[in-house]
């Protein structure tokens, strides 16, 4: 359920579950699971914070 979760809100930002997770982990987030799906339901603003560090780790397309 928290993968769902999370999965829908990147979405919307035009993420995949997979390379936002990627993105996180180059930018050095370590938020579990839980905590991203709980962030993502009811702190819409922060979790679009973490999704822009996200964005910003992952290296550019060529």
């Amino acid at each position: 359920l928290w993968i769902q979760r999370i999965n829908a809100a990147v979405r919307a930002e035009g993420l995949t579950y997979g390379v936002f997770m990627h993105g996180l982990k180059l930018a050095g987030v370590r938020l579990d699971r839980k905590v991203l799906a709980d962030i993502a339901m009811h702190e819409g603003a922060a979790f679009s914070a973490i999704i822009a560090q996200a964005k910003a780790a992952l290296p550019q397309a060529a």
